[in-house]
């Protein structure tokens, strides 16, 4: 596969979300601040890992006790109090709100930086923590010893949410038209979080038409998912907006390969073959 990112952050990302990697062993701190290379092509990953590392040294400290409640208390501590990290309220999407370096150095992000921060932080003192996609707005999950379930916001310092709650944050953000469903509430994989963190900024910039910055999270998307006909097809149209024609004809016709009966298929053999003459024509 062609990618237009450069091949040190595909490489880089590789070795972190490689489909070798069970996923359970997806470094998601270290992916997460991979997916920051793409402002930052020179950020210290390592620094930055080791700034979580001694956070959760912090809680550990903080919690003589392993029960649940004393080892959220503690994690609450040092992510809210003392790093006094907090959701961006006043400019939700600032793209720095997605990366994890940012986060740290400024204090705010969104829930799914919050999130990640947090759950890694969690996990390293023996509270496992696990990512909950929820529409709009992400949350986390810790299944207690008698089975019970939490649901933690971590845009609103580490508050335990209900289902009613829920479903309140759904109707501000979808005013009234979405309904709660029991798979919303469901936990996502690794690689769904890192997956769901390049979509949320790539929409970030195309929203005002960045597609310069927005092709290279196209790129690392196929990075996790490179059998993604959908994803290859959007990558696709990013390249075509950017004047970059044989590279977008090479993703259309492979996702005609991968999706051969799609709905679509016949739209994108036009565009395909229009692409090929206008080549045609240059040549």
């Amino acid at each position: 596969m062609h990618y237009t990112a450069p091949a040190e952050l595909v490489e880089t990302f590789s070795l972190f979300v490689s489909g070798d990697l069970p996923d359970k062993q997806i470094d998601l701190v270290r992916g997460a601040l991979t997916i920051a290379r793409t402002e930052y092509p020179h950020l210290e990953i390592e620094e930055y890992a080791a700034r979580i590392e001694r956070m959760a040294a912090r809680a550990a400290s903080l919690s003589p006790a392993s029960d649940t409640q004393s080892l959220m208390a503690a994690v609450n501590k040092v992510v809210f109090d003392q790093a006094n990290l907090k959701g961006n309220r006043e400019d939700y999407y600032d793209p720095r709100n997605s990366f994890l370096n940012d986060v740290l150095d400024r204090g705010l992000g969104i829930p799914i930086t919050l999130s990640i921060i947090y759950m890694e932080v969690a996990n390293r003192v023996g509270l496992p923590l696990s990512g909950v996609g929820m529409p709009g707005h992400f949350l986390l999950k810790h299944y207690g010893e008698d089975g019970q379930e939490r649901l933690i916001d971590c845009f609103n310092r580490g508050d335990i949410v209900s289902r009613q709650d829920c479903q309140m944050r759904l109707d501000e953000i979808y005013s009234g038209e979405m309904k709660l469903r029991p798979e919303f509430l469901h936990t996502i994989s690794r690689r769904q979080i890192l997956t769901r963190m390049l979509n949320n900024l790539k929409t970030v910039y195309l929203s005002t038409r960045n597609f310069r910055k927005a092709l290279p999270l196209a790129d690392l998307v196929l990075v996790i998912y490179p059998r993604s006909a959908e994803d290859l097809k959007q990558r696709a149209l990013l390249r075509y907006s950017m004047g970059l024609q044989t590279l977008a004809g090479e993703d259309l016709e492979q996702y005609l390969k991968m999706s051969p009966n799609a709905s679509d298929a016949e739209e994108i053999k036009q565009m395909s073959l229009s692409i090929r003459r206008m080549m045609a024509l240059r040549n």
